[in-house]
């Protein structure tokens, strides 16, 4: 089995803030990096593509394209506008003789050698293999409608259900609510039912050849995973055991956790001359 790792890294991270998320400091490397070396240490990864942001390409390629040239990678240019875009770009540049996709997310430094393994072992007898781990909070739906729980205004006695002179809220908030204290709040309009839900996670590992197939479909329009696609064929897709240290940095909190979670500083916690 011949392996080639594609690292979609061409969106936005809009929810992160400030900031290029896959160059943040994460041990003295960047994110992206850490994301990505533990496959190339492996025999059977013979080719890493990254798809940048082709909007800059140029200065994705000055930022990363030495070190990850180091670490026998490539880059390309990713997609403009969703997910998929960026994924069936970076499918062009698989080389021939590899018969499998390993596709990873850029911010998921925490990834191991033993889910790698877990994955790419259960690849030889499946098609398709995602990690994936059970879903144990208590899972809420949401309204559509936010309101400000500070305001007690007639909006919000209509979704408490409540009538005209009623003191729930005040009773609750108090009599005076402190201006500039309002917390946006919806109300709650269910409870799902978790049972045999996984969130899912990363490497999602394919025979080539179904990943092209799920590629080639007309609508790839939605897909939030590359498994998604591939369900859309009505081929099935097999999940084998994650890890909840296999977290992904979406949020600058998200940096923090992983930070605390493998012992690494950030810049502001190293000596200056550590510092990249």
């Amino acid at each position: 089995m011949r392996f080639a790792l594609i690292i979609p890294a061409a969106g936005a991270s809009t929810r992160f803030g400030a900031g290029d998320k896959l160059g943040q400091d994460f041990g003295g490397r960047p994110l992206l990096l850490r994301s990505i070396e533990p496959f190339t240490k492996r025999d059977d990864v013979h080719a890493v593509i990254v798809a940048g942001p082709p909007d800059e390409l140029e200065t994705f390629q000055d930022r990363y394209g030495a070190q990850l040239s180091f670490l026998g990678g490539q880059i390309v240019a990713g997609g403009v506008l969703e997910r998929w875009e960026t994924v069936r770009n970076a499918l062009e540049a698989v080389p021939s003789g590899c018969t499998h996709v390993a596709i990873h997310d850029g911010a998921r430094p925490l990834i191991d050698e033993m889910l790698i393994d877990r994955v790419f072992e259960a690849a030889k007898t499946f098609p398709a293999v995602v990690p994936g781990v059970p879903v144990r909070d208590t899972l809420k739906r949401g309204g559509t409608e936010v309101v400000e729980a500070a305001e007690r205004d007639a909006t919000v006695d209509s979704i408490l259900g409540l009538d005209e002179g009623d003191d729930l809220a005040g009773g609750i908030l108090g009599d005076e609510p402190a201006i500039g204290h309002q917390v946006p709040a919806r109300r709650v309009e269910g409870t799902v039912d978790r049972t045999n839900l996984w969130r899912m996670q990363t490497p999602q590992v394919f025979e080539i050849e179904l990943l092209r197939r799920a590629y080639a479909q007309p609508d790839l329009d939605g897909a939030t995973d590359d498994a998604m696609l591939v369900e859309r064929l009505g081929e099935s897709v097999m999940m084998v055991e994650g890890s909840e240290r296999n977290l992904k940095v979406t949020t600058s909190d998200d940096l923090v956790i992983a930070r605390a979670i493998s012992g690494v500083k950030g810049p502001e916690g190293r000596p200056a001359h550590k510092r990249f």
